[in-house]
């Protein structure tokens, strides 16, 4: 099958694109960015011009959308690239299935589950109004929205997937990026960092995430919405105490404070229909994962040397 996926040189595309090509699937690669390869196409999601020069080209029949800006306080500090990339992008990809025909997945996040603390499965939304609680959960919501409204008026053939905290190695660290991501990055770097208390996540390492990423292609179910997460429910606290003794960190660099405001407290995660239809599992737990991410921080940084 011809694939494209947009941000493909990104944490989770690179990845994605690893295990497409592995099973066999051919695989074209679509961002912002220079890089060379002949199945390589710059372009920028944004720019409805730029993403239907590279759909001509390839001719995908199926696309995975993940080109967006990430991360709710890069949501607020550069609102003009985050809605643009976003809530645009989503809007030139839902255009160019209906006029070319392919079939597609749209990455949400976890983020649309907002305010809710309840068990977070995938029919919340629909039943229980839910107050996004940042720009980047808004936008999240919107592209939601975007595809459901495509798929019915135009028959566009969509499935939604939300993500929930991937991390693992090749995310290369910025002060936007995932929290296990940031908190190996200050430990290893001797740099104070800030744990908000009272707060629980559902953390699920790259590879867990990608290998039921790449079933959807092979089991595809256009009008389905996933939750894609392991079961490792933890605490902010805990995920401290680990990222401390995987990097040997002086624990005093932890700062300990209040809850932090305009984010969901607690995030469990219901991923039954994931485990069912794609082949979701847990296979590398917490520990293991946050280990091999200081690992790869150590040798791609030089922390060590």
């Amino acid at each position: 099958m011809k694939i494209l996926v947009t941000g493909g040189m990104g944490a989770v595309g690179t990845y994605l694109c690893t295990e497409l090509k592995r099973r066999g699937q051919d695989v074209a690669v679509m961002d912002r960015g220079h890089a060379p390869g002949p199945s390589y196409f710059r372009g920028d999601v944004g720019e409805c011009r730029q993403f239907e020069s590279v759909v001509r080209k390839v001719r995908p029949e199926f696309v995975y959308h993940l080109a967006a800006e990430f991360g709710r306080w890069n949501g607020e500090d550069f609102y003009e690239t985050m809605w643009r990339a976003n809530a645009v992008g989503t809007k030139n990809l839902m255009v160019l299935a209906r006029d070319y025909g392919f079939r597609s997945v749209v990455f949400s996040s976890s983020e649309v589950y907002g305010d809710y603390d309840g068990l977070m499965d995938e029919d919340v939304l629909s039943k229980i109004p839910i107050r996004q609680m940042n720009d980047y959960a808004i936008s999240k919501w919107v592209n939601e929205l975007q595809v459901m409204n495509s798929d019915e008026m135009h028959g566009t053939r969509t499935v939604r997937v939300r993500l929930f905290n991937t991390y693992g190695p090749g995310e290369r660290f910025s002060d936007y990026r995932s929290v296990i991501c940031r908190f190996c990055y200050h430990a290893l770097s001797g740099r104070p960092f800030t744990v908000f208390r009272g707060h629980h996540r559902t953390s699920t390492y790259i590879t867990d995430c990608v290998n039921a990423l790449a079933t959807i292609a092979e089991n595809f179910k256009a009008g389905e919405v996933y939750n894609i997460a392991s079961d490792d429910y933890h605490s902010i606290e805990e995920a401290a105490r680990l990222v401390v003794d995987s990097t040997g960190a002086d624990p005093s660099l932890v700062r300990y404070e209040d809850a932090e405001p305009f984010t969901t407290r607690d995030k469990k995660v219901s991923a039954e229909k994931a485990k069912a239809d794609l082949g979701m599992t847990t296979k590398v737990r917490l520990r293991e994962g946050i280990s091999r991410t200081v690992e790869w921080m150590r040798a791609e940084y030089g922390f060590g040397a």
